[in-house]
């Protein structure tokens, strides 16, 4: 399904569902059922920059490789962690995640 994604690159599961339900504090019924449709939303309200942080933080890869991929301090990797983890709970972000939202979006294709 997501064999060549970048989540896929960092982590051996797509656990990314759990994972957004653990910082965006919504529901799990809440969500986008399909997989690919629901990582195809988090990439487009992610940048590839978070969405690589969020993917090597997920896999647990070290303060220090994450550093040394993105070329921060301690500092600015703590900085970017706290933005990441902020969007994700933004409500302009977690309504992109609900499964309404996109059912919504197709009514008015059809309009």
């Amino acid at each position: 399904m997501l064999d060549i994604s970048l989540w896929r690159k960092y982590n051996k599961e797509n656990n990314f569902r759990e994972l957004i339900i653990k910082y965006s504090n919504m529901e799990p019924l809440e969500l986008i059922e399909d997989d690919k449709k629901l990582y195809n939303t988090l990439k487009t309200k992610l940048t590839k920059k978070e969405l690589k942080l969020f993917a090597m933080d997920a896999a647990k890869l070290s303060d220090g490789a994450i550093k040394g991929e993105f070329g921060f301090s301690d500092e600015e990797l703590e900085r970017a962690k706290f933005k990441l983890y902020k969007k994700l709970k933004q409500d302009k972000v977690r309504l992109s995640f609900r499964a309404s939202a996109i059912a919504q979006e197709a009514d008015f294709d059809v309009d």
